[in-house]
């Protein structure tokens, strides 16, 4: 009785505050031009919105948000940048470690044709990560992880062995988890349980707010879905300690119309410094993404545009962002010119584990959840003869 007391709390509150979101951006929350968008498009726009957001903003990432603004007034396009302190100047469009991890699960669901295991995403990574990653496109704890990976030690083990327990590392990456468990929020936390093991370990934080990125993924690609609904399934399926922290921000942003009063309401909740990845724990990170997802009505371009802006950990920032609003509305707000210059990127990318298109990397996590969803039926139908 008190778990449905809270929850039809938090809704009340989601509703008062439901006034926040400008009235034209209505149609956008779930909706193209032409009506709902459909389950395809909304793979689609989870995938392209989180590759495009992270390669748009990394260039700025680390960076407090009066720099952005000092040299780039709003930053809307893509650019060349370097990362991870080498002289490789990437291609506009080029993403970078969190992507890699995304790019790993998606082949792995591609393959399996269902909902994976850290098992399988181990073979994946055994089989598809290029040596000379590392310190390129991503992180140079993950070589460490990789040769792990080439031993004995149970793939669940492997995150154990990561110092970074509490980072976003799975948080922004995971959306293939929420994805194949599309309308099924309890599966798509599980399924990050069991995987994130890999990089972080079971009963850690990352991991707690990783379940609300596969979650809000999960609860958007319903029909009907309403940024209020996906908030309202985070707080009825997530951890009371994770709900709590994103209510009180949800509360303390619920007047902010744009990125620039949002992100100075930020500046007062989260400041971390003098640490590694300082502005990379998962609480700081998914916390802003639900706030941006809200204060935007779920629109994916304004939601990508909001998170490229907001300062600190930007491209995680709107990996997870635009994986709630791609899911929830598609991705017919993405320009043309931004999808055309991310593929490119990706066929430049010599580095990278997968050269798959953005509409092939969608289009395969689609089949493979009709197929899931075949195979249920199936066992269904044959159940109700028993």
């Amino acid at each position: 009785m008190q778990a449905d007391q809270r929850g039809i709390g938090r809704r009340t509150f989601l509703g008062a505050t439901a006034a926040a979101v400008p009235a034209a951006r209505g149609r956008a929350a779930g909706q193209t031009a032409a009506g709902p968008a459909g389950l395809r498009e909304k793979f689609f726009g989870c995938i392209a919105g989180c590759h495009i957001g992270s390669s748009m903003a990394a260039p700025v990432e680390g960076w407090p948000y009066d720099r952005i603004e000092k040299q780039y007034g709003t930053l809307e396009r893509l650019l060349p940048y370097e990362h991870y302190g080498n002289r490789w100047l990437r291609e506009p469009g080029t993403t970078e470690d969190g992507v890699e991890r995304q790019k790993l699960m998606i082949t792995a669901i591609i393959d399996k044709q269902d909902r994976v295991t850290a098992e399988d995403v181990r073979g994946t990574w055994v089989r598809d990560i290029k040596p000379e990653s590392a310190g390129m496109v991503s992180e140079p704890f993950e070589a460490v992880l990789l040769a792990m990976a080439k031993t004995p030690i149970p793939a669940v083990d492997l995150g154990k062995y990561c110092d970074y327990a509490g980072l976003v590392s799975m948080a922004r990456s995971c959306h293939p988890i929420g994805l194949i468990n599309a309308g099924d929020v309890p599966n798509a936390i599980a399924d990050v349980f069991e995987v994130g093991q890999l990089y972080q370990s079971g009963n850690s934080r990352g991991l707690r707010w990783a379940a609300v990125t596969a979650a809000g993924i999960a609860a958007a690609t319903r029909p009907g879905a309403t940024v209020d609904r996906v908030i309202g399934a985070i707080f009825d399926h997530c951890d009371k300690g994770v709900v709590r922290e994103i209510e009180r921000a949800l509360k303390r942003t619920a007047d902010c119309r744009d990125f620039r009063e949002m992100r100075k309401v930020f500046d007062g909740m989260y400041s971390g410094a003098g640490i590694p990845y300082a502005h990379s724990y998962a609480n700081e990170v998914v916390t802003k993404a639900v706030c941006v997802f809200r204060m935007t009505g779920g629109n994916l371009k304004e939601t990508l545009i909001a998170g490229v802006n907001m300062g600190r950990d930007t491209d995680c920032l709107t990996a997870v962002a635009t994986g709630f609003a791609g899911a929830l509305s598609g991705g017919a707000s993405l320009p043309a010119e931004w999808i055309a210059q991310s593929d490119k990127a990706t066929k430049l990318n010599r580095f990278t584990n997968s050269q798959r298109t953005l509409k092939e990397h969608s289009d395969g996590l689609y089949e493979a959840f009709r197929a899931r969803l075949k195979k249920m039926k199936a066992y269904a139908a044959e159940m109700e003869q028993a």
